[in-house]
């Protein structure tokens, strides 16, 4: 039986389920900012505590949970495991009276330039966020989605404009700055991603090479450069005196349909950092559970899983007291 009582939330917090945002004890599984609140104490990797401390204040209290080291905490046995989604993500292994439990967070389990890959063990018990969680949710290749980028991305130059990708502030911005960096193409970035990936910077995640660098956007862009900012859902995400551009959403929101109409940008390409369909029912498959908890994700994922054989439900509203019983 695991308990909430002695300690940690492993879940974030939804209006669904009634559970305060602040609370005594958590685990934070990375530091995307519907995964955050001032906890009383957070238990997360070096590399979210980083993240967390500088969102949230230099002051958060905070317990440091580094990859693959246990820590004894309250009667269970915790251990966080790469989740693959942004840098310092973590699963949570829970250890308590001989049984396993894995707690997913957010993860994708496929490659990524500045996110450790996640390597999922075996558990009796998964909770796993099924963000994805449908049949049309599947992406295409990693590497097709990333030449169609590169090949747009230098037509859009050689076309006289700025390429403007938009993207998420944390995680996605860096990991698509890699990629453009990886293949000679410089970039500016928004003031506001930029202080992210200085932290990024120094953990220890180097975004730029010897013929390309990353810096942050002073007021016009720079012949050959790629712009990278905010996504247009955010009012901050407007830079000044850009010129002619052509924007580039990156997402995996962009596998559906007529997705670039919806964003707002003249393309949009699905690089994800969440598992799509096939990965979560690969994560399954890896951790081979007894149970399974199915939570933020579309209705249905679970009926998906009982088909190929496992025990899955959604999590219960009721899960701030307790994750099963």
């Amino acid at each position: 039986m695991f308990h909430y009582e002695n300690g940690l939330m492993l879940t974030r917090p939804r209006l669904a389920i009634d559970i305060p945002r602040r609370q005594p004890r958590a685990f934070v599984s990375h530091a995307h900012a519907d995964h955050i609140a001032r906890h009383e104490l957070a238990l997360c990797t070096p590399d979210t505590a980083a993240l967390y401390r500088h969102r949230l204040g230099a002051g958060r209290r905070v317990i440091e949970m580094p990859y693959g080291r246990p820590v004894d905490y309250a009667g269970a046995r915790l251990t966080a495991l790469p989740a693959g989604h942004c840098l310092g993500s973590a699963m949570l292994l829970v250890e308590f009276e001989g049984r396993r439990l894995l707690y997913t967070g957010d993860f994708k389990l496929g490659e990524s330039l500045t996110a450790e890959r996640a390597d999922p063990p075996r558990a009796d018990m998964l909770v796993m966020e099924t963000t994805f969680g449908h049949p049309s949710r599947r992406m295409p290749p990693r590497a097709e989605v990333i030449a169609e980028l590169i090949g747009l991305v230098h037509r859009i130059l050689a076309d006289g404009k700025t390429p403007v990708v938009h993207a998420y502030q944390l995680g996605k911005s860096q990991e698509v700055t890699a990629i453009l960096t990886s293949h000679g193409l410089p970039v500016l970035q928004h003031p506001s991603i930029y202080e992210v990936t200085r932290v990024y910077q120094r953990r220890g995640v180097e975004l730029d090479n010897d013929d390309a660098g990353v810096g942050a956007y002073q007021g016009a862009p720079l012949a050959g450069h790629v712009v990278v900012t905010l996504p247009r859902s955010m009012k901050a995400y407007r830079l000044a005196n850009l010129g002619a551009v052509e924007s580039i959403a990156l997402t995996g929101w962009a596998v559906d349909d007529g997705a670039r109409f919806r964003l707002g940008v003249d393309h949009a390409l699905p690089l994800s950092d969440h598992a799509d369909f096939d990965e979560l029912v690969e994560l399954a498959r890896i951790v081979q559970p007894e149970r399974i908890a199915t939570t933020h994700g579309p209705p249905g994922f679970d009926e998906h899983l009982r088909a190929l054989g496992f025990d899955a439900q959604p999590l219960a509203p009721d899960a701030q007291r307790r994750l099963f019983e």
